[in-house]
């Protein structure tokens, strides 16, 4: 999923570059290691996208926290606090943010 958006995010990047280079520039700015890692602010940003039932966000913040070495149990403890804060719609939206996580990590680790 992240690959084919990928492709249409460089369109978008194209079409408003200044837009897009602002959108960067506010990401970088708040994934910056503080007095949070990058690591948890991944995950919040993956609770967030439970939250706000964005697809395309819970499979981006899912395979950063892979990348960031968030452990399932770390993604799993996200999840409740996802589901606290969006309720009823948000458990189906953790199911799949773990799914998406979990295909991420057996992509790292090499597994079909």
């Amino acid at each position: 999923m992240t690959g084919e958006l990928s492709v249409a995010l460089k369109e978008v990047r194209g079409g408003a570059p200044d837009v897009m280079k602002g959108f960067s520039a506010i990401a970088q700015a708040a994934l910056k290691a503080n007095a949070l890692d990058t690591k948890t602010k991944e995950l919040i940003a993956l609770a967030i996208a439970v939250a706000t039932r964005c697809d395309a966000c819970i499979a981006f913040h899912a395979e950063a926290a892979v990348k960031l070495g968030a452990s399932r149990d770390e993604v799993m403890e996200t999840m409740g606090m996802a589901i606290y804060m969006g309720a009823g719609p948000s458990v189906m939206y953790a199911a799949q943010a773990v799914e998406a996580y979990d295909q991420f990590a057996k992509k790292a680790a090499g597994t079909p």
